[in-house]
């Protein structure tokens, strides 16, 4: 940046780099636009760059977009690549199957696991992500995945709990006929 660049912000420019440095929820923004904000202070580029840990060519190329773009050339610029197989349709089943409890499509299981869900929905779309690559889908749909508290319930016979229950409730309302003696159950011993 030789004395030909203009270093200094306008009002407006100032006001816009001072939003984006304490406001903006992107943090290159946030590192960028403070970068931005330090060469309006009179920083020079290469002081700015050991502040900011980055090379000096770095802090030219941020200058440079944001110049261009404002703001908005100061955040990350979409990377190519291979795009992802989740396609809306996939997306879609995803979220309904989440929304669906595994009983009911007829497994035996009550709870659904990562790879279980990612099995199923492989089967229904011919896609099979990797457990890496569906984790990451799920948490960028806003889901997490908890430890299940294990419930046995649809296990148990209905009937033999019924009558445990009311054995239960039995044994609480009868008043003990003797009261409860030493424990030989206990782990603690008198020395002879």
């Amino acid at each position: 940046m030789g004395s030909s660049v203009k270093l200094q912000l306008t009002e407006a420019e100032l006001k816009a780099v001072r939003e984006a440095m304490n406001h903006d929820p992107r943090p290159e923004v946030r590192q960028r636009a403070t970068a931005i904000h330090l060469l309006h202070l009179n920083h020079k580029p290469a002081d700015v760059a050991e502040m900011t840990a980055v090379t000096p060519a770095t802090i030219y190329n941020w200058w440079q977009r944001w110049q261009r773009n404002g703001i908005e050339g100061l955040a990350n610029r979409a990377k190519s690549g291979r795009p992802s197989n989740a396609d809306a349709r996939y997306m879609a089943l995803l979220e309904q199957t989440l929304d669906t409890s595994p009983l009911d499509l007829g497994f035996d299981f009550p709870i659904w696991t990562i790879n279980r869900l990612r099995h199923y929905l492989a089967e229904q779309t011919s896609v099979l992500l990797s457990y890496t690559r569906f984790r990451a889908l799920l948490n960028k749909l806003g889901f997490v995945y908890r430890q299940p508290k294990h419930d046995l319930t649809h296990l148990q016979d209905s009937e033999a709990r019924e009558v445990a229950r009311e054995l239960l409730a039995w044994l609480k309302k009868t008043p003990a006929t003797s009261p409860p003696g030493p424990s030989s159950a206990s782990l603690w011993t008198k020395q002879r």
